[in-house]
C-alpha cells in the first residue's frame, strides 16, 4: 500500500527513518541529507493528521563499548539530531531516552496528532541487529502503523526495519516517499532504461563489486571502470601498477569480467592514463602516467586527463546513467579532478542531453556533493549498502517486510 493511500488521521505513526547521520565533537550534524530525504514523510503524516513516533539507529554502539562493557550512550544518543529535524520539519520533536520501556511507552500514550517523537538508538539494544521478534513486538505496540522510510538500513534484517512489519496487517503499513522514490529510481534503471547505458563504477575492491558488475552486463551498454579496482584490471592484462592498491588474487575476476562483456557486446573502459604519487598524501610530488606503466615506487591516485576525456565523451552519449564509486582518492584535493570531472559530466548529460542519472549511494553520493551538483542529477539515493545490493538484484529484507 502507498503511503498517499493509508487512513492516518488520528492515528499514532511508527515511522523507521534512517537518522544515521555524521556528527562532530559539538554535537553537531555535519551532513542533514538523510534527515531533509526523510522529511517529505513526516511533514505528510503530519498534514493527515497523525501522531509520529520516529526511531532509528546511529552508528555502532554494540560493537564500540566502554571498557566496562556498557554502551556509551554519549557517544551514540540520537539527541543531537533534534535542532536540524525541527528545521526541516517545521515543528517540535520530543526526544526520549528510552526505545521500548516504560518512558517510551508513556510518551507515545499522551501524544497527540501533530506531535512528533523521536525514540532513542535502536541499536541500544542488542536485539536490534539480530532482527529479535521481542523488540520488534514491543516496537509495534508503539504504533497503529508502520512506515519504512529508511532505505539505507533497507538491507539489514534488523528488529526495527524489518521483523517489526510482521505485526502490522498489510493495510497498516508502508514504504515513506524516501523508500519509494530509491525503489523507483532503481527500477527504472534495472528494467526500464532509455539506451544507452553507461555504469560508472569506482572504489577501492574488484571484490566488492563483482556481482554489480555481474548484473550490469545483463544491461549496460558501456562501462566504466576507475578508483582502484581499475589497478586489478591493468595488472590483470599484464601492466604494471607499482605501489598501487591491487587485489592481486582478483585478476582472474577481472578477466573473467572483461571476457563476458565482450561476449555480450558490453564495452568496458578502463582510465587511459593514471595521475600517480610517491606518498598516498595530498602534498605528494605527482605526475600523469599512461595506464599499466606505474613504475615500482608510485602508486595510482586519480585518473588522468585521457581518460576524464575519454570517460566523459561516453557519458555525453548516455541517455541512462549509474555511478556507484569515486576515480579516484576525491578526499584529497589534488587528486579529486577526476571524480569531479566525472561529476560534472553526469551533471551535463542529464541536464542538456536528458540523461537519466542516479547516483548510487555511499562515496559517489559525497563526490557529487562535494562537487556541488546533487541538484543537477536525477536522482542520488541515500542508501550505500542498501542500493548496491538492490542493483545487484538482490532482495532486501526491509522490502520483503513490507511487501509481504
Amino acid at each position: 500500500m502507498k503511503l498517499q493511500d493509508l487512513d492516518v488521521t488520528d492515528k499514532t505513526v511508527l515511522v523507521r527513518v534512517d537518522f544515521n547521520v555524521p556528527i562532530d565533537e559539538d554535537g553537531q550534524v555535519t551532513d542533514d541529507t538523510r534527515i531533509d530525504k526523510a522529511a517529505p514523510t513526516i511533514r505528510h503524516l503530519l498534514e493527515e493528521g497523525a501522531a509520529v513516533v520516529l526511531m532509528s539507529h546511529l552508528g555502532r554502539p554494540q560493537q564500540e563499548k566502554l571498557e566496562d562493557g556498557t554502551i556509551d550512550k554519549e557517544k551514540f544518543t540520537l539527541r543531537p539530531v533534534i535542532t536540524t529535524l525541527e528545521d526541516h520539519i517545521g515543528c517540535q520533536v520530543t526526544f526520549v531516552e528510552d526505545t521500548i520501556g516504560e518512558e517510551a511507552k508513556a510518551a507515545v500514550a499522551k501524544i497527540e496528532p501533530g506531535q512528533v517523537i523521536l525514540l532513542e538508538n535502536t541499536r541500544f539494544y542488542a536485539g536490534e541487529e539480530k532482527g529479535d521478534e521481542d523488540l520488534a513486538k514491543a516496537l509495534s505496540e508503539l504504533g497503529d502503523i508502520y512506515v519504512n522510510d529508511a532505505f539505507g538500513a533497507a538491507h539489514r534484517e534488523h528488529a526495527s526495519t524489518a521483523t517489526v512489519a510482521k505485526f502490522f496487517p498489510a493495510d497498516k503499513k508502508s514504504f515513506g516517499f524516501l523508500m519509494g522514490a530509491e525503489l523507483d529510481g532503481a527500477d527504472k534503471l534495472l528494467n526500464h532504461p532509455a539506451h544507452p547505458v553507461t555504469a560508472i563504477v569506482g572504489g577501492a575492491k574488484v571484490s566488492d563489486k563483482i556481482l554489480l558488475l555481474e548484473k550490469l552486463l545483463d544491461f549496460a551498454d558501456n562501462i566504466i571502470i576507475g578508483g582502484a579496482m581499475a589497478y586489478t584490471f591493468s595488472l590483470a592484462k599484464g601492466g604494471k601498477v607499482g605501489k598501487s592498491l591491487v587485489e592481486r588474487n582478483k585478476t582472474d575476476n577481472a578477466l573473467e569480467l572483461l571476457k563476458k562483456a565482450e561476449s555480450k557486446g558490453t564495452t568496458i573502459y578502463l582510465p587511459l592514463d593514471t595521475v600517480v604519487g610517491k606518498e598516498f598524501s595530498n602534498d605528494t610530488v605527482s605526475k600523469v602516467v599512461p595506464a599499466g606503466e606505474i613504475e615500482d615506487e608510485w602508486q595510482g591516485l586519480d585518473i588522468g586527463p585521457k581518460s576524464v576525456e575519454k570517460f566523459s565523451e561516453v557519458i555525453a552519449g548516455s541517455k541512462s546513467i549509474l555511478w556507484n564509486g569515486p576515480m579516484g582518492v576525491f578526499e584529497m584535493k589534488n587528486f579529486a579532478k577526476g571524480t569531479n570531472a566525472i561529476a560534472e559530466a553526469v551533471a551535463r548529460a542529464t541536464e542538456e542531453n536528458g540523461a537519466y542519472s542516479l547516483i548510487g549511494g555511499g562515496d559517489s553520493v559525497s563526490a557529487i556533493n562535494q562537487a556541488g551538483l546533487a541538484d543537477q542529477v536525477s536522482f542520488v539515493s541515500t542508501g550505500g549498502g542498501a542500493m548496491l545490493e538492490l542493483l545487484e538484484g538482490k532482495e532486501l529484507p526491509g522490502i520483503k517486510a513490507i511487501n509481504s
